[in-house]
C-alpha cells in the first residue's frame, strides 16, 4: 500500500515544455488547416455557380426545343436573359453562391444562342453575374476555371 502512495506522490504533471510543444503542434496543424478549408469553400461556390449556368444552358435548351421556328437564330441568334426564363417558369430564380441573402441578377444573366447555317446545331454562351463574380463561357468551356470575380467582356472558349 506505500508502494501505491509513493508511486502516486510522484506522478507530476506536464512540464512547460512539454506543454509548449503541444501548443506549437497545434499551431501547426491549423497554420496547414485553415488556408485548405477556405480553399475548399471557394472552390465549393466556384462549383456552384459553374452549376447555375449549366442549368441555365439547359434551361435555353429545352425553350429551343419549344421554339421550332428557328429561323431568328442564324446569324446573330437570340440572346435569352435569366429574367425571361423566370418569366415563362422554366427556372426559378437562383440564389447568389456568394452572397446567400441575394440572388443571381436575372436582368445582367443570359444566354446567347446562336444556330449554325449550314447545320441543326446550336452554340450555347451563358453568361451568369453574381454580387461578386460570375462566369461568361461558351458550353464547353464552363468550368471552374471560368469562374471570374469579375464578368470578362468576352465569354472563354474550350
Amino acid at each position: 500500500m506505500n508502494f501505491v502512495k509513493k508511486a502516486l506522490k510522484n506522478e507530476r504533471g506536464m512540464t512547460l515544455i512539454e506543454l509548449l510543444a503541444v501548443v506549437v503542434i497545434i499551431g501547426i496543424i491549423a497554420a496547414i488547416a485553415i488556408p485548405s478549408i477556405g480553399g475548399l469553400i471557394d472552390n465549393t461556390k466556384k462549383d456552384a455557380h459553374v452549376s447555375n449556368a449549366k442549368q441555365m444552358i439547359s434551361s435555353a435548351k429545352i425553350w429551343v426545343a419549344a421554339n421550332t421556328d428557328d429561323a431568328d437564330l442564324i446569324g446573330a441568334g437570340k440572346t435569352l436573359t435569366l429574367q425571361n426564363m423566370i418569366d415563362d417558369g422554366q427556372m426559378d430564380e437562383i440564389e447568389d453562391p456568394d452572397n446567400k441573402s441575394e440572388v443571381i441578377d436575372a436582368a445582367k444573366s443570359s444566354v446567347l444562342i446562336v444556330r449554325q447555317a449550314n447545320k441543326k446545331s446550336y452554340t450555347y454562351t451563358v453568361k451568369e453575374v453574381g454580387s461578386e463574380r460570375g462566369i461568361y463561357a461558351t458550353e464547353k468551356a464552363v468550368k471552374r476555371s471560368n469562374v471570374k470575380d469579375a464578368i470578362p467582356t468576352t465569354p472563354a472558349t474550350e
